[in-house]
């Protein structure tokens, strides 16, 4: 009597897709052919695993996915760059005027 017997929960897959040599290809990069730049840990979310920004001293930033915040800390620490946790730390007032900026002269960038 299949009555009262349990159903399987339906799995939701996952549209988010997990870090990979590329994304840390392009991170390498982006600190290599900026000056200042610092990461910012930003949590795990419903939709998304945990992601870097990385924010040069002009404001310009990247993001992108990495594995864990254990796993940012020590990209940061091997490639030599400040990290700091979004959630403590908020985001730089640089990358705000950035943003601005690009906003109002997209042409530009």
């Amino acid at each position: 009597m299949r009555l009262f017997r349990r159903r399987k929960q339906a799995t939701v897959p996952s549209h988010d897709r997990p870090a990979d040599r590329g994304d840390l290809d392009h991170l390498e990069n982006f600190i290599r052919s900026r000056r200042g730049v610092e990461a910012f840990i930003e949590p795990r979310t419903t939709v998304t695993e945990t992601t870097v920004i990385l924010i040069a001293d002009d404001g310009e930033w990247t993001r992108r996915r990495i594995d864990g915040p254990d796993g940012a800390r020590r990209f940061a620490y091997r490639m030599g760059i400040p990290v700091y946790d979004v959630r403590l730390m908020g985001y730089p007032q640089r990358m705000r005027d950035f943003n601005e900026r690009r906003k109002r002269r997209p042409e530009r960038y």
